[in-house]
C-alpha cells in the first residue's frame, strides 16, 4: 500500500528561513529517513525544523513566481532503533517496476519514489546524501554519487534547466593524501595544460560566434557540450601531469555555480589528471552565484584537486603554491607553481569598469615564500639543478598591455583589460626571478612576450628580459571568442619543463588543428631565450589604440567646449 506524504498543510516561503539549511557535510553520521519537495505559493507544507533540512537550491532556478525546494530528513545514525525506517533507494520518473510486489516503495511530489527498510548497523545500501545538479548535460564527479537520468516533475518551461536528484549510498571514501604529489617524470619533464575562459552555464548554454576549420561563421549552437569534447579531446592529446584552469570557469549570473563547475572539471578527474584553479572576475558574479570560498570548498573536496583557500590573512581566495619534486622517493622540489586571485571589477572613477589590482598582502605573501624556496633549494640542492618557477592568475597585469612589450610568439587581438592602478607586482616577480607568468581574461589574445628591464649591477646598467608574461587564450564556446567582426578558434596553452636541462617550452592547442601552434622555447638552462620572432605587431597595436583613444578624447573635449560656448553666446 503506499504512502503518500501530506503536503498540504501550513508552510509558507517565510516560515522557509526556519529550516536549517542542509549541507552534504552535516555530521559524521548523518543519515536521511525521508525526503519530500515542498512548493510555494501554491502548495504547503508543515514540517518539522528539528528533522527536515532544506536543500539551498530552487528547484526552479529562480525563474517562476512559484518556487520548489528539495527537503530530506536527517537522522544521527548511533540514535536510531531498530524499527527507524531509511531511505535505501530511490527513483525518479515513471513508479518502480516492482510496486505491487514491494511495499516498501513510497510516493513524494515531482515524481519522487523512495524505498526505506528498517534500520541495521549493517546494511551499508543506505542513502546518506542527496544533492540536486541541473541540466541535462549535468554530471557529478563525486566518487560513490549517482545523478537520477530522470529529472523532477515540475511543469516548469522548456528553457529552465531540469532539476536532478544525485545520491550517495554509504560512506563517501576518504581522499587518498599520495594524490597531492607532484612529481617530474623519469624523463625529468613535466606537462602542464593550461585551461582558461570556460565560460561554463547552467545547462547547455549558447555558443554565437564558433567557425568551422576554414573560418566561416557556423550557426549559434550549444555551448557547454562544444567545450567539454574540447577539453577531453587536448588532454587525450596532451596526457598532462597536472591541468591549471586560470579563471572564468563560469560564466556571469548563472543560476546554480556547483552545477557548472562539475561540469568544467569532470573530463579532469575522469581522466585521473590532478588539476589546480585560480579564480576570475566572472566565477562569483551575480545574486545566485556561489561565493568564492564556497566554489574553492566544492573544488578541494574533489578527486585529484589540488586548489587551496590560502592564508587567510592574504587577500583573495586562492593563493597558494605548489611543488614540482624530483622522481620518487625523492622530496627535492624541482620547480614551484604559484596561484593567486587576481580579483573582479569594480567600479572606475570616470567611466566604464576597472578591476581590482594585486593587493601588497599578496605581493607580500609571494615574496616571503619565493625567498624561503629559493633558499630551501639552494641549501639541499647545492645548485646541481634548475630550479623552474611559474605564476598563474587570471586578469593580466598591466604589463601586459605594456608598449614596450616584444611579442614573440602569438597574437594580440584585442586590447589588454587590466587594473589601472599598478601595484607593480610584475616588479617582484622579475626580482624573484619567475620565469613565467601567464593569465587569461582577454580571450583572443594568445601571445608570450618579453618586457625588457632595466638592471644595475656593480654602477653598470643594463637590459635583461623580464618573465615571459603569456596568455592562456580562450577555450569555452560560452564565452566570444571574437573581436569586432573577426572569430577565431579556442584554443589552449600547454607548458613543458625539462628541468635535468633547464628548459621550458610552450605551445598552443587550437580547435581543428592537429600539430602544435605557436611553439616556443622560453628558457634553456634556466635562463631566458630573447630571440626575436615576428614583427612586434603587440605593440604597433597598442600605439594605434592609443592614438585612437587619444583622438577620442580630443574629440569628446573639443565638443564639449563646443556645446559650452554655444550656451554661453545663447545666455
Amino acid at each position: 500500500m503506499l504512502r503518500i506524504l501530506d503536503t498540504i498543510l501550513g508552510f509558507t516561503s517565510e516560515a522557509a528561513t526556519a529550516f536549517p539549511s542542509y549541507s552534504t557535510t552535516v555530521f559524521p553520521h548523518q543519515v536521511i529517513t525521508d525526503l519530500t519537495v515542498c512548493f510555494s505559493p501554491c502548495s504547503t507544507c508543515k514540517l518539522n525544523p528539528r528533522v527536515w533540512h532544506r536543500i539551498e537550491k530552487d528547484l526552479y532556478l529562480h525563474t517562476s513566481r512559484q518556487s520548489a525546494w528539495l527537503y530530506v530528513a536527517l537522522a544521527n545514525e548511533k540514535e536510531l532503533a531498530a524499527e527507524d525506517l531509511l531511505v535505501t533507494d530511490i527513483r525518479v520518473g515513471e513508479p518502480p517496476s516492482n510496486l505491487s510486489l514491494d511495499n516498501s516503495w513510497d510516493s513524494r511530489p515531482g515524481g519522487i519514489w523512495i524505498s526505506r527498510s528498517k534500520f541495521s548497523s549493517k546494511n551499508n545500501h543506505i542513502v546518506t546524501e542527496v544533492d540536486v545538479l541541473f541540466g541535462t548535460d549535468a554530471v557529478d564527479p563525486r566518487p560513490q554519487w549517482t545523478l537520477m537520468r530522470s529529472s523532477i516533475q515540475l511543469d516548469a518551461p522548456s528553457n529552465v534547466p531540469v532539476a536532478r536528484l544525485s545520491v550517495l549510498h554509504g560512506r563517501a571514501k576518504p581522499r587518498l593524501d599520495d594524490q597531492a604529489v607532484l612529481r617530474v617524470r623519469q624523463d625529468s619533464k613535466f606537462k602542464i595544460v593550461q585551461i582558461s575562459d570556460t565560460h561554463m552555464v547552467t545547462g547547455v548554454g549558447t555558443c554565437k560566434d564558433a567557425i568551422d576549420a576554414h573560418g566561416n561563421h557556423l550557426p549559434e549552437s550549444e555551448a557547454d557540450p562544444l567545450t567539454i569534447n574540447f577539453i577531453g579531446k587536448i588532454l587525450d592529446i596532451e596526457k598532462p601531469d597536472l591541468v591549471i584552469l586560470t579563471g572564468d570557469q563560469l560564466h556571469h549570473d548563472i543560476s546554480d555555480s556547483q552545477s557548472a563547475l562539475f561540469k568544467v572539471v569532470a573530463p579532469i578527474i575522469e581522466r585521473s589528471t590532478p588539476f589546480a584553479a585560480v579564480f576570475g572576475n566572472h566565477d562569483d558574479e551575480g545574486i545566485h552565484a556561489l561565493s568564492r570560498t564556497a566554489q574553492m570548498s566544492i573544488l578541494r573536496n574533489l578527486p585529484f584537486s589540488l586548489c587551496e583557500s590560502g592564508p587567510e590573512h592574504v587577500d583573495g581566495v586562492g593563493n597558494y603554491y605548489l611543488q614540482i619534486l624530483a622522481p620518487a622517493p625523492s622530496r627535492l622540489s624541482l620547480s614551484t607553481l604559484y596561484f593567486l586571485d587576481s580579483h573582479g571589477q569594480i567600479p572606475r572613477k570616470i567611466f566604464g569598469q576597472d578591476y581590482e589590482p594585486i593587493k601588497q598582502s599578496q605581493i607580500d605573501w609571494f615574496v616571503s615564500n619565493s625567498q624561503t624556496q629559493r633558499k630551501a633549494h639552494e641549501k639541499y640542492d647545492k645548485g646541481n639543478r634548475f630550479h623552474l618557477s611559474l605564476a598563474f592568475l587570471h586578469i593580466p597585469l598591466p604589463e601586459f598591455g605594456d608598449s614596450h612589450l616584444s611579442i614573440r610568439s602569438g597574437s594580440r587581438r584585442e586590447p589588454t583589460e587590466s587594473p589601472g592602478f599598478n601595484s607593480h607586482f610584475y616588479n617582484a616577480l622579475a626580482k624573484e626571478g619567475i620565469s613565467a607568468l601567464s593569465c587569461g581574461h582577454d580571450h583572443v589574445n594568445d601571445f608570450c612576450a618579453l618586457l625588457p628591464q632595466r638592471m644595475q649591477q656593480n654602477g653598470h646598467e643594463f637590459s635583461q628580459p623580464g618573465p615571459w608574461l603569456c596568455y592562456g587564450g580562450g577555450s569555452g564556446f560560452g564565452g566570444y571568442s571574437s573581436y569586432g567582426k573577426k572569430r577565431f578558434h579556442r584554443r589552449m596553452r600547454v607548458w613543458e619543463l625539462d628541468t635535468s636541462i633547464g628548459s621550458l617550452k610552450t605551445w598552443q592547442r587550437i580547435e581543428y588543428v592537429m600539430d602544435r601552434a605557436d611553439e616556443l622555447v622560453l628558457l634553456e638552462r634556466g635562463a631566458v631565450v630573447d630571440i626575436r620572432g615576428v614583427e612586434d605587431e603587440g605593440r604597433r597595436f597598442i600605439v594605434s589604440y592609443q592614438v585612437f583613444i587619444i583622438f577620442v578624447l580630443i574629440f569628446l573635449t573639443s565638443t564639449a567646449f563646443l556645446l559650452f560656448q554655444a550656451r554661453k553666446l545663447r545666455d
